[in-house]
């Protein structure tokens, strides 16, 4: 092990003897009666093991029991990792800097002890398709590239016009030119080094579904077992979900099937929808589009992350935005039984449930 506080946690003394690790009461923990063992926290940066950490901390006159000591009570505290060095070897300077802020955030927010290599090393080995690259879909491309994930397309065929244009997506340059060709412009500003080859023979871990796609599009990603995220911003409402994990959880149509039941009208309605030949300028403003990225984007990292293991919040839900009072609510879109997915009676292994609250609605 080589031993380092983590990195989001700066050291801070509230009194001669007592050193506080980071600054809010909901992550910090402070330890007391140091001493002198307190120069031990300087050699906490990941450069020896433990052994000659110990050795070094005796030459400043700590003794081994003690510096000993003070390594389990940082560990059992969950301040202390183990420094990635592998990680950092494999990385080349600029993208090891790039990256520090997303492996210092993912150790303290998974509560992992390796630095956030693992949660690094699962996005530089993943592969995310975006489809729509107007203003929601081509800030969440670059957010998941800024992110770490190492490939990311966007598939469009349509041309950007000025409302495509996002702080976080296109730009004025782009406008009258393909909008897939501007989100690869985007994703090598943010992030040189990202993959943007978009070969659809390619299977993708994830979709992220920004605009509507072709039922043939769809039953691909059904029948390959992708997950996928629809992601929507208009009439001043962000909606994010539901994540389909098909076979597994409410898909698209179960959706569809849940609001026909409460509005018998809902598949004209779709229809029209989706069939129009002229369709109203889009409701989302730039902040509301920014919102709805960010949150689709984390969302779509959480699956990247724990590789299907848990249970984002917008599995068999959504999360909805609903301006002006910008609160975000869940609304629970549950396994259609009419659905032919076959996700209806599935059982998710226990401990995986849904966060109490009054958030969810299923009405």
């Amino acid at each position: 092990m080589r031993p380092a506080l983590k990195a989001g946690l700066q050291p801070l003394w509230r009194d001669t003897d007592t050193v506080q690790l980071g600054i809010d009461p909901r992550r910090a923990v402070a330890l007391t009666g140091l001493g002198k063992a307190a120069a031990i926290l300087t050699l906490l940066d990941g450069s020896r093991d433990t052994d000659e950490l110990v050795r070094t901390a005796s030459d400043l006159g700590v003794a081994p029991e003690t510096a000993n000591h003070v390594l389990r009570l940082l560990a059992s505290a969950g301040v202390l990792d183990d420094f990635p060095a592998y990680l950092h070897k494999s990385l080349p300077d600029y993208l090891r800097s790039r990256l520090a802020p997303e492996l210092a955030c993912a150790s303290l927010a998974a509560g992992d002890g390796d630095g956030g290599a693992r949660t690094i090393e699962r996005r530089r080995a993943a592969f995310v398709r975006v489809y729509g690259a107007g203003r929601v879909g081509a800030s969440v491309a670059t957010l998941l590239a800024a992110s770490g994930v190492a490939r990311v397309s966007c598939h469009d065929s349509e041309v950007a016009g000025p409302a495509d244009l996002a702080p976080a997506g296109l730009g004025s340059a782009d406008i009258g030119l393909a909008r897939a060709a501007g989100a690869v412009r985007a994703l090598r500003r943010v992030a040189p080094e990202v993959q943007v080859s978009d070969d659809l023979r390619l299977v993708p871990d994830l979709a992220v579904l920004t605009t509507a796609i072709r039922p043939a599009e769809l039953a691909v990603l059904m029948r390959d077992r992708v997950p996928h995220l629809a992601v929507d911003a208009r009439e001043a409402i962000g909606v994010v979900g539901p994540l389909v994990y098909p076979g597994r959880s409410a898909c698209l149509r179960c959706v569809d099937l849940s609001k026909a039941e409460r509005d018998p009208a809902w598949p004209k309605i779709l229809a029209q929808a989706t069939l129009a030949s002229q369709r109203p300028v889009p409701a989302c403003d730039a902040v509301l589009a920014a919102a709805t990225a960010a949150l689709a984007t984390a969302q779509a990292l959480a699956v990247v992350d724990s590789r299907g293991q848990q249970l984002p919040v917008v599995t068999n839900g959504t999360l909805e935005l609903v301006l002006p009072d910008w609160r975000w609510r869940r609304h629970a879109w549950p396994p259609s039984p009419a659905c032919a997915c076959g996700s209806a009676g599935q059982a998710w292994p226990a401990g995986q449930a849904w966060p109490a609250g009054g958030w969810e609605s299923s009405g």
